[in-house]
């Protein structure tokens, strides 16, 4: 994102991020364990994916170098295909139970995929857990300071590369309205840092929390379609 690099809030070193992730993998075990069956098949905010993919892709985030190299022997041509493939074979071949005992079996563990770092399973566990909550009509607290950070490493990584989206946020500037928190230069557009974050990750869903100069245009720029 070009412009004024993110704020990053104090109090949030590494401890701190594992010790957020650890909350967020058991307040969504504990919601995942109140869903109903027709629930789990429901559409997650990622579009093509059910909630049951998603539960499945978060049991995804300890991979090593033998699971990669698995990876890469079911290439399905792109990145992103090949994650959906590996999310929706894994949702087919373990029971409900097992998903959610998988994702509170990584409580406590430090471990991470390799070739990124623990702020990737930070912002994957944020984003991916209002990708089932939300549809849902379900709450599961995000707290704003970690959001900010998994915003700022969104807006400012070189490797993995940026999503679509967060290139998309050039040209505005983006304000938290519930922690200290700013990024980039142009039209101020204020959200809660969680709809920001969601935002960054393309999640239209966050659109309507947007208010500020440069809402209505941000709105706009990541509603169109998308060019073929």
């Amino acid at each position: 994102m070009s412009g004024r690099r993110p704020s990053v809030p104090a109090g949030m070193d590494r401890d701190r991020v594992w010790q957020v992730i650890d909350a967020q993998r058991t307040s969504l075990a504990g919601l995942l364990e109140d869903l109903s069956d027709d629930e789990w098949r429901r559409p997650s905010l990622c579009p093509g994916w059910t909630v049951r993919d998603v539960a499945a892709h978060l049991t995804l985030q300890q991979l090593g170098l033998a699971d990669m190299i698995g990876v890469m022997a079911g290439w399905r041509g792109s990145l992103d295909r090949t994650i959906h493939h590996m999310a929706c074979a894994r949702a087919a071949a373990r029971s409900t139970d097992q998903i959610i005992g998988e994702i509170r079996g990584m409580v406590g563990s430090r471990r991470h995929n390799i070739g990124v770092t623990h702020l990737e399973t930070l912002t994957d566990v944020l984003v991916h857990g209002q990708d089932i909550a939300v549809p849902l009509g379900r709450r599961h607290d995000m707290p704003p300071e970690a959001a900010a950070v998994a915003a700022g490493r969104m807006l400012s990584m070189r490797w993995p590369p940026p999503l679509p989206s967060a290139r998309k946020l050039a040209g505005f500037r983006l304000t938290a309205t519930d922690v200290s928190w700013s990024a980039g230069e142009g039209p101020e557009v204020r959200a809660p840092m969680s709809a920001l974050l969601l935002v960054c990750a393309g999640r239209l869903a966050a659109l309507p929390q947007l208010s500020g100069a440069g809402a209505a245009d941000l709105t706009a720029r990541l509603s169109a379609p998308a060019a073929t």
